[in-house]
């Protein structure tokens, strides 16, 4: 009733596509922002890969840069790399997140924290659309949890990536970065898919 409602709310119907989910793809997202609020955070880049059925479609993958209004402070270029002069010719946010809606359509979303990701989109689309993103939304840390409490109600559950992925075999993942996070984040979904978690 929510989706009705908001699709009808929808100012740009070129974009009624996202409330059609695609019956055999998702999309990994994660997004590098200038801080951890998302009331106030920028965008820097967006990293996006499809996967369908058990295959990660690399070739299809979305990396983009955005320039912000503020430049990146210098705790925050440590986290991820991304300098003043790597962002100053990005793209502008809005043309960003135009380019993001268009390679995901109404696919479902999945991502580690994607919470975050999304609540700083929403900041851009909502002017623009009216409506938030409205696809379907498939936490990592969610379902690792889930698998891990069947495993033991009574454990402590440690929800860090790192703890994650060497939990699940996973390789370490690289440095941090809104691709090589996206890729990992789709990785970790099909590891716990093969567990019966997918």
């Amino acid at each position: 009733m929510l989706r009705q409602w908001q699709r009808r709310r929808l100012r740009d119907p070129a974009y009624a596509e996202m409330y059609r989910e695609h019956p055999d793809e998702l999309v990994s997202l994660d997004c590098e922002t200038t801080s951890l609020n998302p009331a106030d955070a920028e965008l820097l880049s967006i990293g996006a890969v499809k996967l369908r059925g058990n295959r990660i479609l690399a070739s299809e993958a979305l990396y983009l840069l955005v320039r912000p209004e503020q430049a990146p402070q210098a705790d925050n270029v440590r986290i991820h790399g991304l300098r003043p002069i790597d962002v100053s010719q990005g793209l502008a946010a809005q043309d960003a997140v135009r380019r993001l809606l268009d390679f995901i359509g109404g696919r479902p979303l999945l991502g580690y924290y994607l919470e975050y990701d999304l609540a700083v989109l929403n900041r851009y689309v909502r002017p623009w659309l009216g409506v938030p993103l409205p696809q379907r939304r498939i936490e990592i840390s969610g379902r690792y949890y889930d698998y891990k409490l069947r495993q033991n109600p009574d454990a402590h559950i440690d929800l860090r990536l790192a703890s994650i992925c060497q939990d699940l075999d996973m390789p370490a993942p690289p440095r941090h970065d809104a691709l090589n996070d996206a890729i990992n984040a789709a990785m970790l979904y099909l590891a716990l898919k093969q567990r019966g978690y997918g």
